[in-house]
């Protein structure tokens, strides 16, 4: 009992082993309880679903914002909080990508949560080495902050009044598509919800070979779109805090509670129009706030706190006010028809 309680109590990363481990244990049992109890068998996420879903990721990443604010006190728990609105607010972009992706690919939706939940994966590795090399850089270089702000700020600035027209991306055109296509065969259609298949080579009928199918292809450029988003979002927490744990932690939480929304938040994205303008402000006040500290002294962190949610709430009850008649025509219009699919003769 002594050396697993000295094994915990073991430091990594500016905190114990035990803490690691509570952590990814909490993380482990919510895929574990998503996969293999609520979407056992494949079906169509609606909304209502995908609310409720969001909404017990979103009190699971609270409880665990409490634990934080017990074990290493008010200042880490407010961090956690701030770096948790701040990162699940400019996560909401990527939703747009997502949906353009899923559409571009035509991959029907009862079958989008199994991309979306592999993604999750990937997302949990490279955030990880991002936020690890980061803490690093921060830790030996702290001037790299400043830099930080500076890109903050400039990033807020230039999305104040840059008009961002996502519908005008084809996903098909992309860098990271065509070089998948470069490397590995592609099915032209999907083979139910797999991954991979066996089918007669390109070169030689007589061979059969692995070719990836349109879902993973979706999988990899989500995956490219999310390091791309997280260029943004890494530093903007890391101006925040420099704690590691708290950095990582409601990262990993804000992601997957928004991959459980996105199923809602799809169907109703156009009417977050203004939000973008409560980011560029939140980006703006945390950038400058690094500076602010360095020659001001450091600012109440429940203030923080305070003016972030504030611009995010206002922003999106701005949003949803103004674009309350375009909420109404668009739940009038129909849906348009999903894509079969088939099953392949040799699945992964």
């Amino acid at each position: 009992m002594t050396e697993i309680t000295q094994f915990l109590s073991l430091q990594f990363a500016g905190q114990s082993l035990g803490l690691w481990l509570s952590f990814f244990v909490v993380v482990a049992a919510l895929l574990a309880f998503d996969l293999g109890v609520l979407h056992k068998d494949q079906h169509e996420i609606g909304v209502r679903e995908s609310l409720l879903l969001s909404a017990g990721y979103i009190a699971v990443a609270s409880l665990f914002g409490a634990w934080v604010w017990f074990e290493l006190g008010s200042q880490a728990g407010v961090d956690y909080y701030t770096a948790f609105f701040v990162e699940k607010s400019l996560s909401l972009d990527n939703v747009f990508v997502i949906s353009l992706i899923f559409s571009a690919m035509a991959i029907p939706r009862e079958y989008q949560h199994r991309v979306l939940f592999w993604g999750i994966m990937g997302v949990i590795v490279l955030r990880a080495v991002m936020i690890g090399a980061g803490a690093a850089i921060v830790s030996n270089f702290h001037w790299v902050l400043f830099i930080f702000g500076a890109f903050l700020v400039f990033t807020g600035i230039k999305m104040l009044f840059t008009k961002t027209e996502h519908h005008g991306i084809d996903p098909q055109d992309s860098a990271m598509l065509r070089f998948l296509k470069r490397h590995v065969n592609v099915a032209p259609r999907l083979y139910g919800s797999h991954f991979w298949v066996k089918l007669p080579s390109p070169t030689d009928p007589r061979k059969v070979v692995w070719w990836a199918t349109p879902l993973f292809a979706a999988l990899v450029m989500i995956e490219f779109a999310d390091l791309v988003f997280a260029v943004d979002s890494v530093p903007a927490v890391f101006a925040i805090t420099q704690e590691p744990f708290v950095v990582y932690t409601s990262n990993i939480f804000a992601i997957l509670g928004l991959r459980a929304l996105y199923f809602a938040l799809a169907a109703m994205i156009h009417r977050f129009t203004y939000l973008k303008y409560a980011l560029a402000a939140v980006l703006i006040f945390i950038g400058s706030k690094i500076f602010l500290v360095e020659f001001f002294g450091k600012i109440p962190a429940p203030i923080s706190l305070g003016v972030t949610f504030g611009l995010l709430a206002a922003g999106v009850g701005v949003s949803l006010w103004k674009t309350r008649r375009d909420g109404d025509a668009a739940a009038a219009s129909p849906q348009p028809p999903q894509q079969q699919s088939v099953r392949p003769p040799s699945p992964v």
